[in-house]
């Protein structure tokens, strides 16, 4: 029986920003399956299911490096922030275009 091909996250997509949110921590979070699993809450988190970031990085039980709970908490919620949804962009140049 043949396995399916995995299908990939386009660059700009929701998940995608999520996981390269943390990657960027990669140092402080030495584990990859710690990291696969936050990359997964914060997709939940921007979709509105999901918890804040610091319940997210509580209940992961992580292993950590150079970097407190609290601050790795804080710094993904400011990374969130910055998450653009698909479709935003032109959303803001027809709001543009409207003027």
């Amino acid at each position: 029986m043949a396995v399916p091909p995995v299908k990939e996250f386009g660059k700009d997509s929701i998940e995608a920003q999520a996981y390269a949110i943390v990657e960027k921590y990669k140092e402080n979070i030495p584990r990859m399956n710690d990291r696969n699993r936050l990359g997964y809450n914060l997709v939940k988190n921007l979709m509105g299911e999901g918890d804040d970031t610091l319940t997210i990085v509580k209940n992961n039980k992580l292993i950590l490096e150079g970097i407190s709970e609290r601050e790795l908490a804080n710094r993904f919620a400011e990374d969130l922030e910055n998450v653009k949804f698909p479709n935003q962009e032109e959303e803001i140049e027809t709001e543009k275009g409207d003027e």
